[in-house]
């Protein structure tokens, strides 16, 4: 199983980037998705999931800039983040089931 993140890069503050990742040798349409972001030294923690019927919940922090969406078609998961803050900068990670992507770092200057 692979999972290829991309979309991350450098953005100031108000801007927008998309994040997508690309599932590899998984029936993806069964699994709940999501994205995760950590801080240095800290844990990951849920910025949005989206399971296998649609159903989507955010992270307080991100609700009504964030949003998550799967192309199972494609086996491709995104987040469309809108309106940046600089307290975003972290690196994204996706996951699928209990299977993680390599992580996208995403960079929003003040």
């Amino acid at each position: 199983v692979q999972l290829q993140a991309s979309g991350g890069g450098s953005v100031q503050a108000g801007g927008s980037l998309r994040l997508s990742c690309k599932a590899i040798g998984i029936n993806f349409k069964i699994y709940d998705v999501a994205w995760y972001r950590q801080p240095p030294g800290q844990q990951r923690d849920l910025v949005a999931r989206i399971n296998s019927s649609g159903s989507t919940d955010y992270a307080d922090s991100v609700k009504g800039r964030f949003t998550i969406s799967r192309d199972n078609a494609r086996r491709t998961v995104y987040l469309q983040m809108n309106s940046l803050k600089p307290e975003d900068t972290d690196r994204y990670y996706c996951s699928v089931g209990q299977h993680w992507g390599q992580g996208t770092l995403v960079t929003v200057s003040s």
